[in-house]
């Protein structure tokens, strides 16, 4: 059997039993066995040369590994730092918080926030008032999101109704060692805040406060606070939205780069030469908005730098007694840079002025929110809009109360104004706070000429809308091109307008009455203005208090203008007026106070209104609640009446809530004498004007006779019967007009 097995085999047995090469010598051997022996007695060389290809292949297989190995390593390093790049999220949404009043700032977070997904990144708006930051503020910290504060300042510098908790709880966190200094730590965010410059006071007060409370409580800002400013005047871009938009591109760009996991670089200013490191040495109030005063810091820092680096240089020592003297030397420096940067400064703006670069005070923005409203927008700040009485009377339903008091055509009479900017920012104005503000003039100026000829062609136009309207009586058709009558009450504060008494001489020069209405806070415009056929002065409140709560001006000493106004107006000779205006649990119960400031004007008349509900505004608290019903007002009228002996309540328009106060003097022979005699008036105002002023007359000297329908008590209540009471159904009622 064993010569049936392989040689090599058999070798390997004879070997294990002890057979020798010897033995195996003497017995006959194969060819086969010869050559297996002798492949055996070579075995060292066979093992040494199977070392030698063995170790051959191996060190060739370790040289292939070490090449290889730093790359496949740096491709799958590079793979999987790519996966973990793709995986960290360096951002994971934009929370847009608003506290608004108009609706501006709301309207600011949507537009932010359709931005923000638009660039693929979560973005959520959140109404203050419906945010608990003593719960939720602190997981923003943790949760990798970017918080945004669009924040507007309302009245006296005070935050919006919505982010007046927010707001109080962040001021007292701020402070409060409970909390520490760094409870908002790892929380990122920028602030937009929103304002009017022309409350010097409480410009932008709320977002300056948020961005510092942020930043007491160790939050991170991520860009520079933003300020949109209302006053088109000092606005940075022009107007508030122009101001948002900027500031929105940059928190946009800033945005793509944290999602990039940037950080911020650095400008490669830095004084110290080395690397910038993010450490507060700077105080919260020192911004970046202060860029003058910052390149002023900056050139005289450089300075003092370029003199030490000299002294080092020379190898100089400095004295401690010359110290003093270097510092004071340094100080005077800054002082001279300051001096010639204000210096350079006012000689800009005086350039500007001098050049005609004043901006329009109209902006795009607030000329599609009034064109919407109805107005007729005439150049850069003045407007017409046709009253809903205007319309009333061309279809013989009825004219609006100055038809009842003073006998004027309604529909014959204009609604316009030269200004459409106001001092106040009334609880009640039926504008919703859409015209802008201002304490002086600081637009670009229309002539008078051009504001007149527009406004009438515009008025005439809106007039011819009425051609063929079912019900339009064709003479009031006729008569209705044909202006009589300017009520320059429309909004704002037309005698701000610094050509005013050219354009009331244009006026009547075209044979049309003026009525003009102020608010009572430009005392010297008052007295020099020229006459006019009727002069008001809106008194809305009798004190002081109440007078800031509803007409809320932005004149720091708003109720000295206010009594000086209503001096300025008892000494004008033409008809002059009080209007006021009643608000239901806010200023009628100030009786005695009101009786005060009548015996201070002496006005002619008195219009006591019930205020009217313009609908619901964010931008006011009132509701129908503070309308008081007619009965309501005769109450209030015959209460005050009573306590003014030389007036009497001499007309009614029931229909406009509103009750004429007359001074005893226009009751002849027991017959009330309110209403104009217009003609007249065109006589002795063209006299007036012919001898430069030296021709004066009163308010006495045009007067006609109150017919009996107007008369209070009159069962018409101050309807005329000449036309027909038209009542709505199921109609949503017009608010609009004079």
């Amino acid at each position: 059997p064993l010569a049936a097995m392989p040689n090599l085999f058999v070798l390997i047995s004879l070997f294990v039993c002890g057979v020798s090469t010897s033995d195996m010598s003497q017995n006959a051997h194969s060819p086969s066995e010869s050559y297996l022996m002798s492949v055996w007695s070579n075995r060292l060389y066979l093992y040494s040369a199977a070392a030698l290809v063995f170790g051959i292949w191996l060190s060739l297989k370790m040289a292939l590994k070490k090449v290889n190995c730093p790359l496949l390593m740096s491709h799958l390093h590079s793979s999987v730092k790519k996966d973990d790049r793709d995986a960290v999220v360096h951002v994971s949404g934009v929370k847009i918080f608003y506290g608004s009043q108009t609706g501006t700032a709301k309207a600011f977070a949507k537009e932010l926030s359709e931005e923000v997904k638009a660039s693929g990144i979560p973005a959520e708006v959140i109404d203050m008032k419906d945010y608990d930051p003593d719960d939720q503020l602190a997981d923003e910290c943790t949760n990798k999101a970017v918080c945004v504060f669009l924040v507007a300042t309302y009245t006296d510098g005070q935050p919006t109704e919505n982010a007046e908790w927010f707001c109080k709880w962040l001021e007292e966190a701020s402070t409060d060692f409970r909390y520490g200094k760094t409870y908002l730590k790892g929380l990122r965010y920028a602030v937009f805040g929103l304002g009017n410059s022309v409350y010097v006071g409480h410009y932008n007060t709320v977002g300056k406060n948020v961005d510092k409370w942020l930043w007491m409580l160790s939050g991170m800002r991520i860009m520079t606070r933003g300020e949109g400013d209302c006053n088109v005047v000092k606005s940075r871009n022009g107007s508030i939205q122009a101001d948002f938009l900027a500031w929105k591109v940059k928190f946009l760009n800033r945005l793509q780069a944290l999602a990039k996991g940037e950080k911020k670089t650095c400008s490669g200013n830095c004084k110290t030469g080395g690397s910038c490191k993010n450490k507060r040495k700077e105080g919260h109030e020192q911004e970046e908005e202060e860029e003058e005063e910052e390149d002023l810091m900056e050139s005289s820092s450089d300075e003092e730098e370029s003199g030490l680096q000299d002294e080092k240089k020379s190898g100089s020592v400095v004295d401690m007694e010359d110290l003093g003297n270097i510092m004071s030397s340094v100080k005077k420096a800054k002082v001279r840079l300051y001096e010639d940067a204000t210096l350079s400064k006012m000689n800009g703006l005086k350039k500007t002025e001098d050049e005609g670069e004043r901006r329009e005070m109209i902006t795009p923005a607030l000329r599609e929110a009034l064109t919407k409203q109805g107005y007729k927008l005439i150049g850069s700040h003045s407007g017409v809009k046709l009253c809903r009485w205007t319309k009333s009377m061309l279809r013989g339903r009825g004219g609006c109360y100055k038809h009842t008091f003073y006998g004027i055509e309604s529909h014959r009479c204009m609604e316009t104004t030269p200004s459409l900017a106001c001092a106040n920012k009334c609880v009640f104005c039926w504008r919703h706070h859409t015209n802008p503000v201002g304490t002086e003039w600081r637009w670009k100026m229309d002539p008078a000429e051009t504001i007149l000829q527009d406004a009438l062609e515009k008025h005439q136009n809106m007039i011819r809308q009425f051609r063929g309207v079912p019900g339009v009586k064709p003479d009031r058709y006729e008569e209705g091109l044909a202006v009589k009558h300017c009520a320059l009450s429309l909004v704002g504060e037309p005698i701000m307008y610094p050509e005013i008494n050219t354009f009331i001489r244009l006026l009547h020069s075209h044979h049309i009455s003026s009525f003009l209405v102020t608010n009572a806070q430009f005392p010297q415009e008052i007295r020099s203005l020229v006459p006019v056929t009727q002069l008001y002065v809106s008194v809305d409140a009798s004190t002081k208090d109440s007078l800031k709560k509803i007409d809320r001006p932005l004149f720091k000493d708003f109720w000295p203008r206010f009594l000086d106004s209503l001096r300025a107006l008892g000494e004008k000779r033409q008809r002059t007026v009080y209007r006021l205006t009643l608000v239901k649990s806010w200023n009628v119960e100030e009786m005695q106070a009101y009786s005060e400031l009548i015996a201070l004007g002496q006005p002619d008349f008195v219009e006591v209104k019930g205020v009217t509900y313009c609908g619901e505004s964010s931008a006011s608290s009132l509701t129908m609640a503070n309308v008081p019903w007619h009965q309501e007002v005769v109450a209030f009228v015959q209460q005050l009446t009573d306590m003014l002996p030389q007036y009497e309540i001499a007309c009614e328009h029931e229909h406009s809530n509103c009750l004429l106060i007359a001074h005893t003097k226009f009751k002849v022979d027991g017959e009330w004498w309110t209403w104009i005699d217009y003609e007249r008036f065109q006589e002795l105002v063209q006299a007036h004007e012919e001898s430069g002023g030296q021709q004066s007359f009163s308010a006495l000297d045009y007067i006609a006779k109150t017919p009996s329908w107007a008369l209070f008590g009159a069962h018409e209540q101050g309807f005329d019967p000449a036309d027909t009471r038209f009542q709505r159904r199921n109609k949503t009622k017009d608010i609009s007009g004079c």
